[in-house]
């Protein structure tokens, strides 16, 4: 087990933000997360939390059809932070292929188990659990068209020698 291991419970998207703010401080140029969940499990919602966290400049969006956004510090002499959607990708060498800065990037790689370990020896792993099969119940106006927002149960686990 690695000297980084925590399980968290995080009961909405700005509890999942504040996590993303608070993992920001522990990283610098050359860090690698593995976010891991299924869809809509919160990973584009804890990169938008870390990408504000780190000041980058505009809105950090999902990378699915770009397959990997750079998003550029507002304080140029930063790290940028890399966010990366390796859904559609089925090898190591594909990923590596998008030609990514690691070395000088804070790059955060949704969908990406199977692949980041062949790139680096180091890695923050963050999985996002989501819970299934929780009943819609109706808000204090009768609304039931929504569903509602359901606890995530995060694991935390840091890879390799970075994280010892």
């Amino acid at each position: 087990m690695s000297a980084l291991h925590r399980e968290l419970v995080i009961a909405d998207p700005e509890q999942m933000a504040s996590l993303a703010h608070e993992m920001a401080g522990l990283l610098s140029a050359g860090d690698v997360i593995l976010l891991t969940g299924e869809l809509g499990a919160g990973k584009t919602t804890f990169t938008r939390g870390l990408g504000e966290a780190l000041g980058v400049r505009g809105a950090v969006t999902s990378p699915t059809f770009v397959l990997a956004r750079t998003h550029p510090r507002l304080d140029a002499g930063q790290p940028p932070l890399v966010h990366v959607d390796a859904y559609r990708l089925s090898s190591a060498v594909e990923l590596d292929d998008l030609d990514i800065d690691f070395d000088r990037s804070i790059v955060v790689i949704e969908w990406g188990a199977g692949l980041v370990e062949e790139l680096t020896d180091s890695w923050l792993s963050i999985t996002i659990d989501r819970p299934r099969g929780a009943s819609i119940d109706s808000d204090a106006e009768g609304r039931d068209d929504e569903e509602p927002i359901e606890p995530r149960r995060v694991t935390i686990d840091g890879v390799g020698p970075r994280w010892q």
